[in-house]
């Protein structure tokens, strides 16, 4: 069968081959009067496409389709869609379904519905009563409801476009909720950035545009230009002994971007924080932190973390981003199963300057 019977993707079937995909057919969820259906062009990598490629946190199901930051074209909409319409390019991000009628979704915080569904590797409850897994963007098309479904400005490219869709938005929700708005006129916020890959790309340019002194935090010198020149004041390199004294109890916030903690001192970093600071984690790393709890006695500072953002800051942040000029590193590579794999590879091994974005999913599947 073909579409709308069916979809095509490069999935993965063995976390032992996490990085060759196969084709594979799979039946979408059922139509239903708020779904747009999107003919994919490009998908960019994410690191938790990587994360459940490899099972690396251990609840992957196989066969599976990762991606989640996708754009295409609208081919079809149902009855009681009114934001778009077929012909329109658009985007879709992490979150495909949510209940959108509980306190939660109506508070604009529908990424913590206890009925989120996440665009790959969930489960949809259908309204027939039936069930579909979810799979993700490294196919032909996708099936949303139109809520988590996005207009795109005319000023990115599709491969710019895509990076916002996951490590933009996960970036700018916990920034605009926890940059101090309160301070002494003059004085700007200080927030510090740990990690450098493709969310901190992200979140270096989402602090400056929102007015803070911004500080990158990386293991090594080895990234301190790209840094600068995505737009940070300051930068430590973690491996020079004592370089928390640049700091200590110097930030209102630390957005932590890390997707490992191998030799990861968050001790040490939480003394940077000011009194009453906070450190919102939006890395996945694949075993936990560890934390003595006295080190939250020493400066009174909070430990918290963000998942993705709503459909209002998704609307905002494309928003700023134009007015701003915000605008992610992209590499690209051809949508195919020799694309899936570097492309894959680069991102879970820090290869890649710093999304990398697969492009021409309708010619590889026609």
């Amino acid at each position: 069968m073909v579409y709308p019977d069916t979809f095509e993707g490069f999935a993965i079937v063995d976390s032992a081959k996490w990085s060759e995909a196969e084709k594979y057919e799979f039946e979408p969820k059922p139509f239903e009067d708020y779904d747009v259906d999107v003919a994919i062009d490009v998908c960019s990598i994410c690191g938790s496409d990587a994360h459940a490629a490899r099972n690396g946190w251990g609840k992957t199901a196989y066969p599976l389709v990762v991606g989640h930051e996708i754009i295409g074209k609208v081919v079809k909409v149902g009855s009681k869609v009114t934001n778009f319409k077929v012909g329109d390019r658009v985007g879709v991000g992490a979150q495909s379904q949510a209940c959108l009628e509980c306190k939660l979704c109506k508070s604009n915080n529908e990424i913590y519905c206890t009925k989120l569904v996440h665009t790959f590797g969930s489960l949809y409850h259908n309204k027939d009563g039936t069930t579909t897994k979810s799979q993700g963007g490294y196919s032909n098309y996708c099936r949303i409801h139109e809520y988590f479904v996005f207009p795109i400005p005319e000023v990115y490219t599709d491969e710019e476009a895509a990076p916002f869709l996951c490590a933009g938005i996960t970036t700018y929700s916990p920034l605009v909720r926890n940059i101090p708005t309160n301070l002494p006129e003059g004085v700007r916020p200080k927030v510090g950035i740990v990690g450098l890959g493709g969310l901190g790309m992200m979140g270096i340019q989402f602090a400056k545009a929102l007015g803070a002194e911004t500080y990158v935090f990386s293991r090594t010198d080895a990234k301190k230009a790209d840094a600068i020149a995505l737009g940070a004041e300051h930068f430590i390199a973690t491996e020079n002994e004592g370089w928390v004294k640049e700091v200590e109890f110097d930030l209102d916030m630390i957005l932590c971007t890390a997707n490992s903690n191998e030799n990861f001192d968050l001790n040490t970093y939480l003394r940077a924080l000011k009194i009453g600071g906070k450190w919102v984690s939006v890395g996945l790393p694949e075993s936990p932190f560890t934390v003595s709890p006295r080190s939250f006695m020493a400066n009174a500072c909070f430990m918290g973390a963000s998942h993705l953002g709503s459909h209002v800051e998704m609307l905002e942040m494309f928003k700023l981003s134009e007015e701003k000029g915000i605008k992610p590193w992209v590499e690209t590579l051809e949508a195919s199963f020799e694309g899936v794999k570097e492309g894959l590879e680069k991102c879970h091994y820090n290869k890649c300057k710093y999304r990398v974005a697969l492009s021409g999913f309708q010619k590889a599947f026609n």
